[in-house]
């Protein structure tokens, strides 16, 4: 699987090409700005990008900006963020195409290594995996919301997981109940959301996601 990584701190982003490599990632560029991010997107098409938010030239959202730049000319490009923290509006506007292969995790998870391979293996499948920190951010900013307000502790447990890019299986693993169990919640979360049900776990975090993003 061939990965492009854009970060701008030498000692993170030689961790990274390592840790990656260590798992058999082949790390066909690695870059520390906005414009080579682009270029190295066009040239080398990789299975997946790993993309700070904050490059130069600007350190602001550069990485963010170069990752759905590259997007809208390859759509469905998938992009790992990272993040030094939970910015709403960057989340929101990677979400906004709703298409799928995009990921969203604090720089802090990159240390929980399985964690962090399988985000980057789940998001170059063409699924979502989003920080629970996010998830947890973007259902406050909509506790107001009538229908989320319907949602009973539990449900909105159940929410957060699913749209963490989590399958029934390994919520109920999560939670310690029975996948039955979970699958009875998320009929009801869908129910009162007005949401549509998948089979298929992305699209389902992809219409979880279409409601917390608003």
């Amino acid at each position: 699987m061939r990965v492009v990584i854009a970060e701008d701190l030498l000692l993170l982003r030689d961790g990274l090409i390592r840790l990656l490599e260590a798992h058999g990632f082949e790390v066909v560029a690695a870059v520390e700005s906005g414009p080579e991010l682009l270029a190295a997107l066009t040239e080398h098409k990789p299975d997946v990008a790993v993309v700070d938010v904050r490059l130069p030239p600007t350190f602001t959202d550069e990485g963010l900006r170069s990752a759905i730049e590259a997007r809208r000319s390859r759509p469905g490009l998938p992009v790992l963020v990272l993040s030094q923290y939970v910015e709403q509006l960057y989340a929101r506007e990677l979400l906004s195409d709703r298409s799928g292969g995009v990921g969203y995790l604090l720089k802090d998870r990159i240390s929980d290594v399985k964690q962090f391979i399988d985000a980057v293996r789940r998001v170059a499948d063409g699924g979502t995996a989003m920080d629970p920190e996010v998830v947890a951010q973007l259902l406050t900013s909509r506790e107001r919301d009538a229908p989320l307000g319907t949602l009973t502790p539990r449900e909105k447990e159940v929410l957060g997981l699913m749209a963490e890019g989590r399958s029934n299986a390994a919520i109920a693993a999560r939670m310690f109940v029975t996948e039955k169990a979970v699958g009875k919640h998320t009929n009801n979360i869908f129910a009162k959301l007005g949401l549509h049900q998948h089979e298929d776990d992305n699209r389902r975090v992809l219409a979880v996601l279409a409601y917390l993003n608003g």
